[in-house]
């Protein structure tokens, strides 16, 4: 069984970091690529970053580009998202996402929320 699950979430004054994380059990996750997204109450689920399995190319929203950083241990099974410089609009649960063929996987989610 495919599973993935997030941590890393908090709260965090505008201007601060945090480091998400993303890992996989139930097959091997350097095969494919992976990617971040996230979803604010009442809105559509947005893609915030992607990762080839190597990891040698990514790809990022532009409200989230030069700020955020996607990475990832293939030993460890793990994908990260550095975020830096966050802002009170980055406030919201964030998910990795896995898609091998067909099938789509999602973690559970992590909350982040930006705040004074």
């Amino acid at each position: 069984q495919v599973q993935l699950v997030e941590s890393g979430g908090g709260l965090v004054q505008p201007g601060g970091s945090l480091r998400l994380s993303c890992v996989g059990s139930g097959l091997a996750c350097s095969t494919y690529a992976m990617s971040w997204y996230r979803q604010a109450p009442g809105k559509e689920r947005e893609l915030v970053a992607t990762i080839t399995p190597s990891g040698g190319v990514t790809n990022y929203a532009a409200s989230v580009k030069g700020r955020f950083n996607v990475s990832r241990d293939n030993v460890k099974n793990t994908v990260c998202l550095q975020m830096n410089s966050l802002k009170p609009e980055d406030t919201t649960v964030y998910y990795c996402k896995l898609t091998v063929g067909s099938y789509t996987y999602w973690g559970q989610g992590t909350q982040v929320t930006v705040s004074p």
